[in-house]
């Protein structure tokens, strides 16, 4: 069962990292479990819009990821996004600080850009933050993930997919968690190194293993109501994120066809999250 309460309505609620706040702009309502009782699953659901984020709560999900730009797999949204998003919803609200798609080592400029989001998330009321740097050579940049991460409390820190194109991932498992609890993150966003997390159930297992409740796994790759039970039972992991986008006719064509970006087919085609699809989704984890 989830905590919800009348927009508008002042209370005191915990947020991800077990503190107190008296405003749901910073903290959003969790329910804890008694001593020896496993937690509920937690659902984290992708999306780039407030009709997304809306369809979200409604379908019964924890929290969002909010971003931009997801067909590059996800950059920072704007500042409007996410006042309007936090006024619109009492799901959590993670926002992704990503300056630009593609490699995730970041120069001094794109860094300090980082900063500011950080700040801007912080601003309008963010319950978290979804981050990541590597080095040149590949390995996990912990020193200024943890800048990051410093800066941002008091909200919750992922640090996101970055994760599972380290170097340190491709070597050594356990290593690279260390590395991340390092960065004193929250949680690690991760399909384990795989395309999916079907086929990383095993590498998600010894992560949630090995961290011993350092940290939290929340799974992701290509997770819908058909797989999230058998992943959370071999996995063992009590939080999951999924995409769940469908494809949206386009409601204004254009003739002839133009495009004001790479491609027309890719400019014309919008996506959006269905409240079924995440209803579906909460059904198949709540019966797990």
């Amino acid at each position: 069962m989830r905590a919800r309460c009348r927009i508008g309505a002042k209370a005191e609620f915990e947020n991800d990292n077990g503190g107190t706040c008296a405003n749901r702009s910073s903290a959003y309502p969790t329910m804890r479990s008694p001593p020896g009782v496993r937690d509920s699953v937690s659902i984290e659901i992708c999306v780039d819009s407030v009709a997304s984020a809306i369809a979200s709560e409604r379908g019964g999900a924890d929290r969002i990821e909010l971003c931009s730009n997801l067909r590059e797999g996800g950059t920072t949204p704007s500042a409007g996004t996410v006042e309007v998003v936090r006024s619109g919803t009492l799901l959590g609200v993670q926002v992704m600080i990503r300056p630009r798609c593609g490699d995730f080592c970041y120069s001094g400029e794109e860094f300090e850009i980082m900063r500011h989001d950080v700040l801007a998330a912080r601003q309008f009321g963010a319950n978290g933050v979804v981050l990541g740097l590597l080095k040149e050579d590949g390995s996990i940049d912990v020193e200024r993930t943890r800048e990051l991460a410093e800066l941002a409390r008091p909200l919750s820190v992922t640090f996101h997919r970055a994760f599972d194109l380290s170097r340190d991932l491709a070597r050594d498992v356990k290593g690279a968690l260390e590395a991340v609890i390092l960065t004193g993150a929250d949680r690690i966003l991760t399909s384990g190194g795989k395309p999916a997390a079907m086929e990383a159930r095993s590498i998600l297992a010894k992560l949630v293993q090995d961290a011993e409740g350092r940290i939290r796994i929340l799974a992701c790759g290509g997770i819908n109501a058909s797989n999230a039970a058998t992943i959370i039972r071999d996995a063992g992991v009590n939080e999951i994120h999924a995409g769940l986008r469908r494809p949206l006719r386009n409601a204004t064509p254009v003739h002839p066809p133009l495009s004001v970006g790479v491609e027309y087919e890719r400019d014309a085609q919008r996506f959006e999250v269905r409240e079924e699809d995440v209803r579906n989704l909460r059904s198949a984890v709540d019966a797990a």
